[in-house]
């Protein structure tokens, strides 16, 4: 009987060692390195067809290399195929992590049901009945999905050898396992040698594999950091249980673009695409409300409107708090900062609350207006007119500073019916005709000249 070979593995970086040692000398952690069961052998693991096996690969001038692109395979759901940049593409491994309970898996037996071609679902969390009773909300008529219950890749294979699919999605990399690995489920080695026999058929055969993901408390995904950098991309799936709405971004694609962005809301059926998230992101009340403000932002390829709640009230404590969902917690400090200097408000002695309705996060600095005239409706407490909305970034002078692509922004603040939009004065206007007001301002002084007088 050969020798059993043991290593140590880091929990947290998945960085291998030959003996223990407290820390680990890769990421610094302590206490995280954990003796595994290693074996290495050279064997098929899964069933190659005589096309791939008679492929060899052999250097090729640049000039040579063909540049015609495979087709993307359509998902036939928009808001993922957005976030993909196009659809699925042959060959590719996709890692969609996220919160425990936050529609995962509904996701993608959703995609799963609604492909036109055959695909094979595989679960080695739920049974076969309870993904029946979930496939019978979705879709009840889906006649190109099969569905497999179970977690040993070396079985996963001979299934697929028989079935061959054109898609495959694994529900999920934690629970699957490897003969040639002689440790528990979700170990790192498992993780690391499933992933890679993944790889090597979704490679050799062209056929998109789609893993979903556990994550950590910290919302990092469970498993090595390898992990992320062996698949081609990788999908967060983010969003409140407590809350209808989801939003999936891209945090790595070889195929597209990392900017882009899929919003869902939940529903009994499953998720529902919401293609116009301007109408999801704005509340819709008919009282006029201060501190409020209604902000031209970019996602991506995609124009969104999304509305900004401010609270100013007196510091009862003695020591004012900044808080803020959504934003930038230092750049909303840098913003008042500019107002008490160069607009004469004194906040420093007042709370200051700001919240990005929907739910969603939003780095775009082109927001910075929208949150000052937020912040200074509600400390004088008169209502700013709904019709009007802000694009434009806030400079440590009080300058307003322009923005990019300020052309679209405009075109969906005019499509969603705006009355008129702030921008700065230095902003590059096409000149053709737009039936929305453009108001260019040039300093924080002249925006609150122009909304409160």
């Amino acid at each position: 009987m050969a020798k059993v070979k043991t290593s140590f593995f880091c929990q947290n970086c998945g960085t291998q060692f030959a003996k223990w040692q407290g820390q680990c000398t890769s990421c610094k952690e302590w206490n995280t390195l954990v003796e595994e069961v290693i074996q290495k052998e050279d064997k098929p693991s899964w069933k190659t067809s005589q096309a791939t096996t008679q492929r060899t690969s052999k250097p090729q001038k640049v000039s040579e290399i063909s540049t015609a692109a495979d087709l993307r395979m359509d998902t036939r759901n928009q808001e993922l195929n957005r976030v993909l940049g196009g659809g699925l593409v042959p060959g590719s491994l996709t890692l969609l992590g996220g919160e425990p309970g936050i529609g995962k898996s509904t996701l993608m037996l959703q995609v799963a049901l609604k492909l036109p071609h055959k695909t094979l679902y595989v679960s080695g969390e739920e049974s076969a009945q309870q993904i029946k009773m979930r496939a019978e909300r979705i879709a009840p008529k889906a006649e190109h999905c099969y569905i497999l219950t179970e977690t040993k890749t070396q079985n996963i294979f001979r299934h697929i050898a028989d079935l061959e699919p054109d898609t495959v999605i694994i529900d999920s990399i934690q629970t699957l396992q490897t003969d040639y690995i002689e440790s528990t489920a979700g170990s790192i080695s498992q993780i690391r040698e499933c992933t890679a026999e993944l790889i090597k058929f979704a490679k050799e055969t062209n056929t998109p594999v789609v893993l979903i993901g556990h994550i950590t408390k910290d919302g990092h995904i469970a498993g090595p950091k390898i992990l992320e950098h062996m698949v081609d991309t990788v999908l967060q799936f983010e969003g409140d249980r407590n809350h209808v709405y989801r939003i999936l971004r891209a945090h790595k694609n070889r195929f597209g673009s990392t900017n882009e962005l899929g919003i869902y809301e939940m529903q009994g059926e499953g998720l529902r695409e919401v293609s116009n998230p301007s109408e999801v992101l704005i509340s819709k009340n008919d009282e006029d409300l201060s501190g409020t403000a209604i902000a031209a932002t970019l996602e991506g390829m995609r124009p969104l409107m999304i509305e900004l709640q401010a609270l100013v009230s007196t510091a009862v404590y003695g020591t004012p708090q900044r808080s803020a969902t959504g934003y930038n917690a230092k750049r909303l400090n840098m913003l008042l900062a500019v107002l008490e200097k160069r607009a004469g408000f004194k906040l420093g002695a007042k709370d200051v609350f700001l919240n990005i309705t929907g739910g969603i996060s939003v780095d775009d600095p082109a927001i910075d207006l929208a949150v000052v005239a937020a912040v200074l409706s509600s400390n004088i407490d008169v209502a700013i007119d709904k019709t009007l909305c802000f694009a434009a970034e806030i400079g440590l002078a009080g300058e307003v500073r322009p923005v990019t692509r300020i052309e679209q922004r405009i075109l969906e603040a005019e499509k969603l019916g705006f009355r008129a939009i702030v921008i700065s004065k230095y902003a590059k206007v096409p000149k053709h005709s737009f039936s929305i007001q453009i108001i260019k301002v040039a300093k924080v002084h002249d925006v609150v000249q122009h909304l409160f007088g």
